[in-house]
C-alpha cells in the first residue's frame, strides 16, 4: 500500500515510529515531513498528505500533530479526503468501516507509541463496509460538492 505520512513538531517523534512501522510492514511510504522538532505549522503537512490521497498518489494517509485535532480539521478541507482522529483501535476501525476514512490523524502528545501503532494497524486492516454506510458517505460527499442536504 502507498501511504503518505506527515507531522508537525508536536507529532514528529511519533511520525518517525509510524514510518518505521509502515516500512517494516512492507508499505511504500512518502514522508512529507517535518524532519525534526523545530516549531512548524501543521496545515502545511496536512495539505501535502491530503492532496497525495485525493490525487491518488497515496492510497491512505497518516497525520500526527500534538492532539491530532488540527491535522484532522486541516486535512478535511481538501476535497475527497475523509480524515478521522482516532485515539483507540475501535475508532480507527470504525472510521474505515463506517466512514470510508482515507486519512488517519493521531495525537503525538496524547498517545504512546505502542498504542499508536496498534491504531495504525487497525486502520490499515479495516475495510469500508458499504451498504447503509455508502449512503451516508454519499451525503458527506454531497456536502463537499456544495449540494443542498
Amino acid at each position: 500500500m502507498r501511504i503518505a505520512v506527515g507531522a508537525d513538531h508536536g507529532g514528529y517523534s511519533l511520525k518517525e515510529a509510524v514510518v518505521r512501522y509502515l516500512i517494516a510492514e512492507g508499505h511504500q511510504v512518502e514522508d512529507v515531513g517535518t524532519h525534526d522538532e523545530t516549531s512548524t505549522d501543521y496545515p502545511d503537512y496536512a495539505v501535502q498528505v491530503a492532496r497525495a490521497v485525493a490525487e491518488g498518489r497515496a492510497d491512505l494517509g497518516v497525520l500526527v500533530c500534538g492532539t491530532g485535532i488540527g491535522m484532522s480539521i486541516a486535512a478535511n478541507k481538501v476535497r475527497g479526503v475523509r480524515a478521522a482522529l482516532a485515539t483507540d483501535c475501535y475508532m480507527a476501525r470504525m472510521a474505515r468501516e463506517h466512514n470510508d476514512a482515507n486519512v488517519l490523524c493521531l495525537g503525538g502528545r496524547v498517545l504512546g507509541t505502542g498504542s499508536a501503532l496498534e491504531i495504525v494497524r487497525a486502520f490499515l486492516e479495516a475495510r469500508f463496509a458499504g451498504g447503509r454506510h455508502a449512503r451516508r458517505v454519499g451525503k458527506i460527499e454531497a456536502i463537499e460538492r456544495g449540494e443542498k442536504g
